[in-house]
This record gives C-alpha cells, sequence and structure tokens, in this order.
C-alpha cells in the first residue's frame, strides 16, 4: 500500500508519526488484516528518511509520548521531525505476506 502527504513550506520542521496497522484492525472486525506489516517513509526525491518493522523496536518512547502508538507490537509506526515537501508511506507484508491494512498520518503540535 501506498500512501503520500504534503508537509506545508512552514519554515523549520514539523513534528509527524507515521503508523501502519494490521494485526489491531482484526480487532475491529476487519477480515484479511495484515498480521506483520513494515513501514518505508520516502522523501520527494525516493530516498528512504525513515522505515520501521514492529514499532516497539524503533524510538518506543518516542511512539509512546504521542498517546497512539499502535495497539499490536507488530504493526510498525515513525515519529520524526520532518522538513517541508512531499512524502510517500510505503506499507508492505513482512517476508510478502499480504492482507488489509491502514496508513496514517498525524502531525504532532
Amino acid at each position: 500500500m501506498i500512501g503520500g502527504f504534503i508537509l506545508d513550506g512552514a519554515p523549520g520542521t514539523s513534528a509527524v508519526l507515521v503508523r501502519a496497522l494490521g494485526q489491531s484492525l482484526t480487532e475491529a472486525g476487519v477480515e484479511h488484516a495484515l498480521r506483520d506489516p513494515t513501514l518505508q517513509l520516502h522523501d520527494s526525491n525516493g530516498t528512504v528518511v525513515a522505515s520501521n518493522d514492529n514499532w516497539r523496536n524503533g524510538d518506543r518512547a518516542a511512539g509512546e509520548s504521542t498517546g497512539i502508538p499502535p495497539e499490536s507490537e507488530l504493526e510498525s509506526a515513525v515519529t520524526g521531525d520532518f522538513a517541508p515537501g512531499a512524502y510517500t508511506a510505503v506499507v508492505a507484508g513482512k517476508d510478502g505476506a499480504t492482507g488489509v491494512a491502514l496508513v496514517e498520518v498525524y502531525y504532532l503540535p
């Protein structure tokens, strides 16, 4: 799955949380949810600026400080300060798995 977002041209960086959900969707009644999603965040040049597999293996404190970390340990998330521009979030199933996933982008004040 691919999702995109644009951070406006305000000076400086913006704090953002990007989540890739799969396993927790099952609890919401979604069938065939992707059990173990991975996440890559690309800038407008296609460069990977952040990636994660299993959000607690990344910057756990940053994820928890948002108040909205993924529910499942197998889901992915990246938190960071990003410059203005266009970004693409790429969600894939670990080891080629397929299923339903959700990508979410949050601006953090």
